[in-house]
């Protein structure tokens, strides 16, 4: 498997458990409706440990064009590969929207509420404030983007061998999925924090193109684009001035 591919798989596995638990709670009639924001957070966590899991090893799971420009600025990453991680980033994104729909067409139909419907895809503001949103999602993403530059790989070093070590597996994800998820518990009450362009831009995209009712409200669509850019050029300017 290839870093394109492998980025592809990872974000489509992302969005479809990201945005199907958004839909398990929200759609009308599914056994999920009404669970709230705590089981969206938790689930979306874990839906990131998922995609880490599966691409980690091959792409260094960016899913997120966000985390692929904020690495590029600091100079841990090829700006040759840009482009292609974030071609991968938002097929995948749109793969895996395709999948919620395909996953809840019956719900869909069935749900009269618009704005629901559209929650199972992007993200939306909890008051409509375009500057007090862009600020939510700079923020969001600049603290996603500055405290990945300080992971550390998960390895243990045998005493006996300085060369040898041991894998700790998938646990190397458990980083981003706790970050994920303090993220959203505690800055993703004013808009859903999309902290990802193409988590926010690509299932937006197949809502359009689905027969989904409703606006795909392109009036918002910007803020979760410009503020996760922003957010990511900030944390790799002060992570570098810093280093």
């Amino acid at each position: 498997m290839t870093p394109f591919i492998a980025e592809i798989i990872g974000t489509m596995l992302m969005i479809l458990l990201g945005n199907g638990v958004v839909a398990n709670v929200v759609l009308k009639g599914t056994k999920g409706n009404g669970s709230g924001w705590i089981v969206i957070t938790t689930a979306w966590a874990l839906a990131v440990f998922v995609g880490v899991t599966v691409a980690g090893p091959i792409s260094g799971a960016h899913l997120n064009p966000a985390v692929t420009l904020g690495l590029a600025i600091a100079g841990k990453f090829s700006w040759d590969l840009v482009l292609t991680y974030i071609a991968g980033e938002m097929i995948g994104a749109m793969l895996g929207a395709f999948l919620v729909w395909l996953f809840n067409k019956d719900h869909f139909a069935i749900t009269e509420d618009e704005g629901a419907k559209l929650a199972c895809f992007s993200t939306g503001p909890a008051i409509r404030k375009p500057i007090s949103n862009l600020i939510s999602e700079i923020i969001g993403t600049f603290v996603l983007v500055f405290v990945i530059f300080h992971f550390a790989d998960p390895s243990l070093t045998l005493n006996t061998d300085p060369n040898a070590k041991i894998g700790l597996g998938t646990i190397g994800a458990l980083p981003v999925t706790l970050l994920v998820w303090v993220i959203g518990l505690s800055l993703g009450g004013t808009t859903g924090y999309a902290i990802n362009p193409a988590r926010d831009l690509g299932p937006r995209i197949m809502h359009a193109i689905l027969p989904v009712k409703g606006s795909s409200d392109w009036g918002y669509a910007w803020i979760p684009i410009v503020g996760p850019v922003l957010g990511a050029t900030l944390a790799a300017l002060l992570h570098t001035a810093l280093s």
